[in-house]
C-alpha cells in the first residue's frame, strides 16, 4: 500500500502533483535543488490550500491534514529513501531525465514504483535507465493539475500489471479520472493538441483570422473549452514548440513546427509565465487566476 509519494521538481506541474497528492491522503515531499524555487512552491500550494476553503472545495480537516502531509526537500537522496512512489516532475530534457531516475535507482526501496510526468517522452526509453523498468511508467498530468480532472497513464514495454494497478489506485486517490494506453509517441492527447495549436498558427501566419476569432471559432464551433492560442499560452509556447520538434522527429512532417511559433518563442513570447505570448497578461492576476 502506498504512503510515501516523493514529486520530483517544483515547477508548475510538480507543485500541482504535490498538492493533489497530499489532499488525497499522501505524506508527500516535494523535492528541488533550487531552494528558492522550492519556497516559492510552498507558498503557491499554501495559496491552493486556502483558495480550496474559500470556495468550499476542501473542509477544515481536509485542509489541516494536506498540511500535515506536506513536506519540501533539496536532497532526493534522502526524500526517496522511504518512497513507496516517485512522480517525476522535470523538464523534458532527456539527460536530465536521466540523471533523476538513476538517483532514484540507487537510492530508493526496490518495490518502489517510478512515475514520469511527460507529455511526448518514452517510458520505456526512461525505464531504461533504471534496473526495475517493469517499476516504470509515465503519467500525464494536465495544468493546471488542482482543476483538471484526467491523468493519462502510458505503459513502457516492461511495465507489469501490478505498476498500472497501483498508478491507477493513485491517480484515483488523487481525485482524477484516468485512461490507460501503451506507448506511442505523442501518446494521445498531446498528439491532438499539437496538430490544432500547430496549425492555428499556420492560420495566425497565413493571415486567416485573428487570434481572438480563431480562438473563438474553435470554442464556439467546435465546442472546445479554451481556444488554441488560450491554450498555447497557458502551457507556454516553449513547452508546445518543443513537443511540436519531438512528434516532427518521431512522426513526420504533419508535425513541423510553424515558423511563426518559432519566432514567438525566439523573442521571449512564451506565454502567461512571462506576461506575453500570442496575448498580453498581467503576470501578478495570472497567479492570482492560477489559484
Amino acid at each position: 500500500m502506498m504512503r510515501n509519494l516523493v514529486v520530483v521538481g517544483s515547477g508548475v506541474m510538480g507543485r500541482g502533483i504535490a498538492y493533489v497528492s497530499a489532499v488525497g491522503g499522501y505524506r508527500t515531499t516535494l523535492v528541488d535543488i533550487k531552494e528558492e524555487q522550492l519556497l516559492h512552491a510552498e507558498r503557491e500550494i499554501a495559496g491552493y490550500l486556502q483558495k480550496g476553503i474559500e470556495r468550499q472545495k476542501l473542509t477544515a480537516d481536509q485542509y489541516e491534514e494536506a498540511r500535515g502531509n506536506l513536506h519540501y526537500s533539496t536532497n532526493l537522496s534522502i526524500a526517496v529513501s522511504d518512497a513507496d512512489f516517485v512522480i517525476e516532475a522535470v523538464p523534458e530534457d532527456r539527460e536530465l531525465k536521466r540523471s533523476v531516475f538513476q538517483v532514484l535507482d540507487a537510492h530508493a526501496p526496490e518495490s518502489c514504483c517510478f512515475a514520469t510526468n511527460t507529455s511526448t517522452m518514452s517510458p520505456t526509453e526512461i525505464g531504461s535507465y533504471t534496473k526495475r523498468p517493469q517499476k516504470v511508467i509515465a503519467m500525464h498530468f494536465f495544468n493546471p493539475v488542482h482543476k483538471m480532472p484526467l491523468i493519462e497513464i502510458i505503459k513502457g514495454l516492461e511495465t507489469d500489471e501490478e505498476t498500472v494497478e497501483a498508478v491507477r489506485k493513485a491517480a484515483r486517490t488523487m481525485g482524477k479520472e484516468t485512461v490507460i494506453i501503451n506507448e506511442f509517441p505523442g501518446f494521445v492527447t498531446s498528439r491532438i493538441s499539437a496538430l490544432v495549436g500547430n496549425e492555428a498558427f499556420f492560420m495566425l501566419q497565413e493571415g486567416l483570422g485573428t487570434p481572438e476569432d480563431i480562438d473563438k471559432a474553435i470554442k464556439l464551433g467546435l465546442n472546445y473549452p479554451m481556444g488554441p492560442f488560450e491554450l498555447g499560452d497557458l502551457v507556454g509556447l516553449d513547452t508546445r514548440l518543443n513537443n511540436l520538434k519531438y512528434l516532427h522527429e518521431k512522426l513526420g512532417d504533419k508535425y513541423r513546427p510553424a515558423p511563426l511559433l518559432e519566432q514567438y518563442v525566439k523573442a521571449g513570447r512564451l506565454g502567461r509565465k512571462t506576461g506575453r505570448g500570442v496575448y498580453e497578461y498581467s503576470v501578478e492576476k495570472e497567479k492570482e487566476k492560477s489559484t
